[in-house]
């Protein structure tokens, strides 16, 4: 048995068998006594259903809910994700991968029925299970607060490449869209990539430089990026490198630099460091953005000093 195989007499059946008589004519309270008895005929007749069929059923009704619920709470706020109906399934999954579950569950309530689960099902088990968490909690929402997470969202999905890119040169603007993101949510969505999809994975390293990849830039590129970075937000940045790794990029450095230079003793938060590593990684898009470098040559080995 199929869970995309199922009419919607089996699936309000198997939502019987999953919620018990008693329950479920409490949900089923709007239906006629014809229509509750083919259910309960129905129900009985469907013996042995997988769990993960039940399971997918009970989802999509616990989100069903959650919707009307949160649409109840915020008022029409559907508007402001219209752009969301040019996106394909796969383009909407991966805009929302890095954000938080409160995010995802405010996206995810904007879709409609079959295309809304298509999506959630492109998520991570726990990040659906956060999501619809996120999604019952809408007390603190308001329609502001959901408008400012759409323009958000329209200006990150600029970045996406075009759902016929995704498979076939995709890789620059999909790198792109990485580099207006923070260090954290871009790392999430490359291990996300590179589980789900190796070829694009392949693509997009082309030409997406991480934190990890300055330290492999040629002598002449690194010394402009690291002096034009202040020694205090430098040392913040390195902060968790070897020793050897350190000394090694600070060696670019005038002698004068080098000997000012102070490693940050004691822990940081891991946003004090991912701020420091954006503004190192800052200073190199300026230099791609000027012409004085191309990342894709300088990730391919095709440099000469």
């Amino acid at each position: 048995m199929e869970y995309t195989a199922l009419s919607g007499l089996d699936k309000s059946a198997i939502l019987f068998q999953v919620l018990g008589d008693g329950l479920a004519v409490t949900v089923f309270k709007e239906l006629s006594d014809t229509d509750l008895r083919k259910i309960r005929v129905r129900a009985r007749e469907l013996t042995s259903v997988p769990f993960k069929v039940k399971k997918a059923v009970l989802e999509e009704y616990y989100f069903s809910f959650l919707t009307e619920k949160f649409k109840e709470s915020t008022g029409d706020s559907r508007k402001p994700f219209a752009f969301l109906e040019k996106l394909s399934d796969e383009q909407v999954a991966y805009l929302i991968l890095a954000e938080s579950p409160t995010i995802m569950g405010i996206v995810l309530a904007q879709l409609e029925g079959e295309r809304q689960m298509k999506v959630y099902e492109r998520l991570d088990h726990d990040q659906r299970i956060e999501a619809l968490i996120e999604l019952g909690d809408t007390d603190a929402l308001n329609l502001e607060a959901v408008a400012t997470v759409a323009a958000d969202l329209q200006e990150k999905a600029r970045y996406l490449p075009k759902a016929s890119e995704f498979e076939r040169g995709g890789g620059e603007k999909l790198a792109g869209m990485l580099g207006q993101m923070t260090l954290e949510q871009a790392d999430l969505l490359m291990d996300k990539l590179s589980q789900d999809n190796p070829e694009l994975y392949k693509e997009v390293k082309r030409f997406y430089l991480t934190f990890d990849d300055v330290f492999q830039l040629p002598d002449t590129v690194l010394r402009d990026v690291l002096n034009a970075v202040d020694l205090d937000v430098l040392a913040r940045a390195v902060k968790g490198f070897d020793e050897e790794t350190v000394e090694q990029a600070l060696k670019v450095l005038p002698s004068k630099k080098q000997a000012m230079f102070e490693p940050v003793e004691g822990a940081l938060s891991k946003r004090e460091v991912g701020e420091a590593r954006r503004t190192v990684m800052e200073e190199v898009r300026k230099l791609q953005d000027s012409g004085e470098i191309n990342i894709a040559d300088i990730l391919s080995g095709e440099m000469v000093e």
